[in-house]
């Protein structure tokens, strides 16, 4: 890879955003491919999939000729607002994943390390937490799931404001209507509050945390890869 190549690569990936590298195979020329970038480019279908699927592969250029693509992604950071039983299962499961994990609680009695060993736990109010975390950005998730407004709500307007790839909260459905409100009044619309899955989970009947964390999850890897922000109709069970 050459120089310059290597160096923009290096910079959308101190940046968090997703590039591509285009290659030749039959004269091994490359050139790089920013996400932004993707629509405007004669591959473009081709990055799209690759993007969206994470994967790096061959694929056929519009003159036939076969082309390399390879995919770099930022790491999902996937922040659990809320140190529940319901986090507890998220723990192993995101783990095999590869998902990047992090527990916010200001509540010490839960976010405690006996309860979350060996996980990122940050036993602060999600505004103070979330500078520790850095930016959220679209390689992020976001799930809140303590019940409490003054816990949850801080969570989701700044995941709404940094357009999160996955927010995600637990409550029924009466619970999210009361939350709705809440973030009219801080100035979101319609649009952008349709985008938090509530109530969250793929509706897989669940009523354990354990089911309810592979219900979150397997919502956010159908988002991720499918690029579906649309929420669902029905919660499991528990929510």
């Amino acid at each position: 890879m050459r120089l310059e190549t290597l160096t923009a690569l290096n910079a959308e990936r101190a940046a968090r955003r997703a590039a591509l590298i285009v290659t030749d195979p039959e004269d091994g020329g490359q050139r790089l491919v920013r996400a932004a970038e993707i629509d405007a480019d004669p591959l473009a279908d081709i990055l799209r999939e690759r993007l969206r699927s994470g994967r790096s592969g061959l694929g056929e250029g519009p003159d036939g000729r076969p082309v390399f693509v390879a995919v770099h992604v930022p790491p999902v950071r996937f922040v659990v607002v809320g140190a529940v039983h319901i986090s507890q299962a998220l723990v192993p499961f995101a783990a095999q994943l590869g998902l990047d994990l992090t527990v916010i609680d200001p509540r010490t009695a839960f976010a405690s390390p006996e309860r979350f060993p060996n996980v990122r736990l940050i036993a602060e109010w999600p505004d103070k937490a979330l500078e520790v975390v850095g930016p959220l950005d679209a390689y992020t998730a976001l799930s809140a799931l303590t019940h409490d407004p003054k816990i949850d709500d801080p969570a989701l307007i700044a995941a709404l404001r940094a357009d999160c790839a996955y927010i995600g909260a637990l409550g029924s459905r009466k619970t999210h209507a009361r939350r709705v409100e809440r973030l009219r009044e801080a100035g979101f619309d319609e649009a952008a509050i349709g985008r938090i899955h509530a109530p969250i989970g793929l509706d897989l009947g669940a009523v354990s945390p354990a089911e309810i964390a592979l219900a979150i999850l397997a919502q956010v890897v159908s988002t991720l890869r499918k690029g579906s922000d649309k929420p669902r109709d029905a919660a499991p069970a528990g929510a």
